[in-house]
C-alpha cells in the first residue's frame, strides 16, 4: 500500500525520484474503494487447476477481487468437464462491453504451431486488441506472452534447441522497477517451453522494456509502456507438483524428456519436488495488483482510456 503524506512535504519529490509510491493527502481523502475486477482468459487445457493457481495468487492480498473467467468459444477443451465451463465461464461476447481493472492471459500448450494455425488465434487477437481499450493493465503468461509480443509488436517466437524445463535463477535488470519491489538479488521461476523470444527483437522496439531475465531461461518479464502490458515468459503460478506431473506424463507416454532442472532435491526424482519460487510468485502478483491496478485504475471503470501510458514500472 502507498504511504500518505502531506501534499507539499519535501519528501514527496525525493520519494518520487526513488520510485517509491506516494499518495498525496488530497487524493487519499477523496479516494473511493471498490472491488477490483479481474478477467482471467484461461487457455490452459486443465482449466480447473489453472483457476486454482491464479486465484491463490490473486487472493493473497488485502484487496477485494472479483474474478471473471473466459475461454475461447472457437476451441473445445478436452480436459475440463463441459458442465464446469457452462457453469463458470463466459464467452468473450458476454464481456466485450465491460471494462476491467486487470486481465491475465494464460499460457497454452500450442507452441509447436505457428500462431496463425492455432484454432482460436483470430478470437484471441480480438481479445488482445480489446484489452488495450477496456483493461487498465494486462498480464500475459508464457505462450500468452509470446502471443502478445507477436500480435502487438511483431516479435516472433523462436525454437529452442531443447526444451527449457525446470526452475531457474533470475535477476532484476531494471532495478527501479516497482513490479519487482522487494525481490531478492536472485529469485527462482519455473519454465516449461520449447520456444523463446529474442532479446535483440525486443530491444529493437523502443516502447518495450526488459525488466528481468535469467542466464539460462533468457528474457523473463517485458513491459509495454503504452498499454501497461506485462509479458511474463515463466510460470510463477505453478504448484509444487506441476512440473512433476508433466515429467511423469511424458515418461509414461514414452517421450524423450529430461528431468526438470533445479527441481528435485539432489536431482533425485524419487524425492518430492522442492519449492523455491512461491514467495516471489506471491510478491510478483501483489506488486502488480497494488501498483499497476489498484493504485492507478479509475474508480469509474467506464473512464478507462485507450492508450494509457506511464513511465513508472
Amino acid at each position: 500500500m502507498p504511504i500518505k503524506i502531506p501534499d507539499r512535504l519535501p519528501a514527496v519529490d525525493v520519494l518520487h525520484r526513488e520510485n517509491i509510491f506516494v499518495m498525496p493527502q488530497g487524493r487519499a481523502v477523496s479516494q473511493d474503494i471498490r472491488p477490483l475486477h479481474i478477467l482471467l482468459v484461461n487457455l490452459m487445457p486443465k482449466k480447473i487447476q489453472t483457476e486454482i493457481q491464479f486465484s491463490r495468487l490473486l487472493g493473497n492480498t488485502s484487496l477485494q477481487i472479483e474474478l471473471d473467467l473466459v475461454a475461447p468459444k472457437s476451441h473445445t477443451p478436452t480436459n475440463t468437464p463441459p458442465e464446469h465451463l457452462q457453469a463458470f465461464y463466459k464467452s468473450f461476447d458476454e464481456v466485450r462491453e465491460r471494462n476491467y481493472d486487470g486481465c491475465i492471459i494464460t499460457g497454452a500448450p500450442v507452441e509447436h504451431l505457428p500462431f496463425e494455425q492455432v484454432d482460436y488465434w483470430e478470437e484471441l487477437c480480438g481479445i488482445m486488441d480489446w484489452t488495450k481499450k477496456h483493461v487498465h493493465s494486462t498480464f500475459h503468461i508464457c505462450w500468452g506472452a509470446q502471443a502478445g509480443l507477436y500480435h502487438h509488436y511483431g516479435i516472433p517466437k523462436r525454437d529452442l534447441p531443447e526444451k527449457l524445463f525446470g526452475v531457474f535463477p533470475h535477476q532484476v535488470e531494471y532495478r527501479r522497477s516497482i513490479l519487482f519491489r522487494g525481490f531478492d538479488d536472485v529469485f527462482y521461476v519455473p519454465h516449461s517451453r520449447h520456444t523463446t523470444v529474442s532479446r535483440q527483437d525486443i530491444e529493437a522496439r523502443g516502447e518495450l522494456q526488459i525488466l528481468s531475465s535469467s542466464p539460462k531461461a533468457g528474457v523473463y518479464v517485458v513491459y509495454g509502456r503504452k498499454h501497461k502490458q506485462f509479458f511474463v515468459t515463466g510460470h510463477s503460478e505453478y504448484d509444487a507438483d506441476t512440473l512433476d506431473q508433466e515429467y511423469r506424463r511424458d515418461l509414461a507416454a514414452g517421450k524423450r524428456i529430461l528431468k526438470p532442472e533445479n527441481y528435485y532435491p539432489g536431482d533425485d526424482d524419487s524425492l518430492p519436488p522442492q519449492v523455491t519460487w512461491r514467495a516471489h510468485a506471491n510478491l510478483l502478483f501483489c506488486n502488480w495488483l497494488n501498483y499497476f491496478v489498484y493504485q492507478t485504475t479509475p474508480y469509474d471503470l467506464s473512464m478507462i482510456p485507450a492508450g494509457v501510458s506511464t513511465e513508472t514500472y
